[in-house]
């Protein structure tokens, strides 16, 4: 039941406060990230940023890993690809918005920090595996959807073909320190199709 205010006007449910809570303390994170760095994420810091308190912050993410994945996936989350009839039409429209999401301010920091901290996390390593396996998903499904249609071979690996497609925007991001461009992602459009497309 809603309860009344003193002014007499009704507070609604709770989930649009939810919400902006929510909101805020992401978008703190990826801001604190993009200014200064991955070490810079603390309870405390983002707390203090979002201008929320510490216990709502831990009530929705118990580990600062889990913050900073939740943070990572309001950039680069999963993704819904329409039936376009092609897997190299397919392949672009994923390529292109994860091009997208890595051309935002601070996502060169966000995914450096990320594959970091992944690696210190010890027993929270699981946490990461599963992140990868939500935002590679839908590129296993279009894979998997162009071997149903005849255009993507039946033999190939899906799993080692979705990390083929994404691997190199990230490499040329982080390891390169170059930013990539449509041309990029064109060139990897025909590398990939060459190597799992079907001919004709």
């Amino acid at each position: 039941m809603a309860s009344t205010q003193a002014d007499g006007a009704v507070r609604g449910p709770g989930r649009p406060r939810e919400e902006r809570v929510t909101g805020a303390v992401l978008n703190a994170v990826v801001d604190l990230v993009t200014e200064q760095g991955i070490a810079a994420v603390t309870m405390d810091t983002v707390a203090a940023r979002a201008g929320v308190s510490k216990p709502a912050i831990y009530r929705r993410w118990p580990t600062k890993q889990d913050l900073i994945i939740a943070a990572a996936e309001t950039r680069i989350g999963t993704l819904s690809v329409p039936d376009l009839g092609d897997f190299r039409a397919e392949l672009r429209f994923v390529l292109t918005a994860r091009l997208e999401a890595y051309r935002l301010p601070g996502s060169d920091r966000l995914i450096a920090g990320l594959i970091g901290a992944s690696a210190d996390a010890g027993a929270a390593r699981g946490q990461y595996a599963e992140y990868t396996e939500r935002i590679t998903s839908e590129t296993r499904r279009i894979l998997e959807r162009g071997i149903d249609r005849g255009d993507v071979d039946p033999d190939t690996d899906v799993r080692a073909a979705a990390t083929l497609v994404a691997a190199p925007l990230v490499f040329r991001l982080i390891g390169e320190l170059e930013m990539p461009d449509a041309r990029f992602v064109d060139s990897l459009v025909d590398l990939v199709a060459k190597a799992v497309g079907t001919a004709g």
